[in-house]
């Protein structure tokens, strides 16, 4: 029978991190979340099929973070901890893995299968006294603590690796599936995530079955797939009845890091690009990067010698794909995607060089609240991707995604370099302008403009990578609250 004290972690060195940081979390989480619903609600994919929504019509941007290992490597103390950080700063859903490998064993040293057979959980609720606390349950567990604030987990069946050994054969693997989606179906706060870190036409006979059968048995949760690195969902299953929206891996690599990837779908770090080949297939469904270049991870993922992506490629990666016309966007970490431990057994993957309980506060995780709070300061569901609007587009790192509604434009620049607009797009005869600071979310007004021609525009500071701006313009109102035409 497990015992949780509250007052002593299983790695000893925890409790410290349980202070005034965490404090100063969750009154950022209170003043944040109190325009956000207070409980889990359905969601549900919008009318024009490019965004989430909640059921009953306000927008949802994800925010997500790979949290892949939560379930085997924290303890419920943790757990909660990670959790109410990640809340605080406005993430919504957090990408977990059910099965990462095999053997599995949890924090408490659970398993989640008898004899590593995936068609036997080690369910004991039930069959033993009162408190026995299984690895499902540690699961169970976890989602409830997200619903108390109001997040999402992002439910993994079976890691890829996983899913392609042949003892899981497709008939296992329809077993498993169908034990799982009747365990948890009926927690409000789930998304299927289909696949992982595999190509959709290795086993897919594997993805499709998962697929079909969570949605036989579960038609009010929504559905996607994750991918391999540099490949979309929607290569393979863009007309799968199971597949809701589509996920892409824009992945971890640099320009000139190609390592045989075919030249014919190589978009090097351009992940904007995804989203504009996912929005020219039909049907139309709405789409996002699931796993960008994380904080803190070598470049190219293998060789440690190499420079690490830092917080301003993450704010990179999340602008340039939102404003392309992603409904959302997924952050990562290195430490805290595979929950490094100071007891754990084995060194990090990938050169990670602190522990998840420090990483949390990576200064990536900060910086992503700020577009969350940019895109739903502006009506949501009317937002476009217009290419048309900028004169002079350059290409990688001076590449600027232009979005806006109808009476808002945003403009993205990573080095801060000068750009040219075309105005009178948008409504208005005049427009109140502004460069948003993508870290920290403040603002440097610029002033009232006229609503035509063409006009330069000169961020603040000297051109670098890093030296990031959002040029926001808003149609000026008249003192009716009618926008001047």
């Amino acid at each position: 029978m497990h015992r949780v004290n509250p007052k002593k972690s299983s790695s000893g060195v925890f409790n410290p991190l349980f202070s005034g940081k965490l404090m100063l979390l969750l009154l950022l989480m209170t003043a944040f979340h109190a325009v956000e619903a207070q409980s889990p609600k359905r969601i549900a994919v919008s009318a024009n099929h490019h965004f989430l929504q909640y059921a009953n019509g306000e927008p949802f941007f994800w925010l997500g973070d790979t949290g892949w290992f939560l379930f085997n490597k924290l303890n419920r103390e943790e757990a909660v901890y990670y959790l109410s950080n990640r809340a605080a700063k406005g993430f919504n859903v957090i990408q977990c893995m059910l099965i990462p490998h095999l053997p599995l064993v949890n924090a408490f040293g659970d398993s989640a299968f008898f004899g590593n057979d995936i068609t036997r959980p080690r369910e004991l609720h039930g069959k033993i006294p009162v408190g026995q606390y299984d690895y499902w349950d540690h699961v169970e567990y976890i989602i409830d603590e997200a619903a108390k604030l109001n997040m999402y987990v992002g439910l993994v069946p079976i890691w890829g690796n996983v899913a392609k050994q042949p003892a899981n054969t497709l008939d296992k693997i329809k077993i498993y599936a169908t034990w799982l989606v009747n365990r948890f179906k009926l927690k409000p706060n789930i998304i299927w995530i289909n696949g992982g870190d595999l190509r959709g036409d290795i086993v897919r006979e594997k993805w499709e079955a998962i697929g079909n059968i969570i949605r036989a048995y579960d038609t009010l949760h929504l559905i996607t797939f994750h991918p391999f690195g540099r490949t979309q969902s929607s290569t393979w299953f863009q007309n799968a009845s199971w597949l809701d929206f589509n996920m892409f891996q824009s992945g971890h690599r640099r320009y000139d890091q190609k390592k045989g990837d075919g030249a014919e779908s190589w978009k090097g770090e351009d992940n904007w690009r995804y989203v504009l080949e996912d929005y020219a297939k039909t049907p139309p469904k709405p789409t996002l990067d699931g796993e960008p270049s994380y904080e803190n991870i070598p470049q190219g993922l293998h060789d440690t010698t190499q420079p690490y992506w830092k917080a301003s490629d993450c704010r990179r990666y999340a602008y340039w794909s939102v404003f392309a016309g992603a409904f959302g966007h997924t952050y990562g970490d290195n430490a805290v995607m595979q929950m490094y431990k100071p007891n754990d057994t084995e060194k990090p993957a990938y050169g990670a060089k602190n522990y998840w309980y420090e990483a949390i506060d990576d200064t990536g995780s900060f910086q992503m609240w700020y577009l969350k709070k940019l895109i739903l300061s502006r009506p949501f569901f009317e937002r476009v991707y217009d290419s048309t609007q900028i004169i002079d587009q350059g290409t990688r790192y001076d590449f600027i995604p232009v979005t806006h509604g109808n009476s808002y434009l945003f403009a993205y620049t990573y080095t801060g370099r000068s750009f040219t607009l075309k105005l009178g797009t948008i409504d208005g005869d005049s427009l109140k302008t502004c460069w948003y600071d993508p870290r920290n979310g403040n603002e440097l007004i610029i002033g009232k403009i006229q609503n035509k021609g063409i006009m330069l525009f000169d961020p603040p500071g000297e051109k670098q990578n890093g030296n990031d701006w959002v040029l926001i313009m808003d149609a000026v109102k008249s003192e009716s609250g009618v926008t001047k035409h």
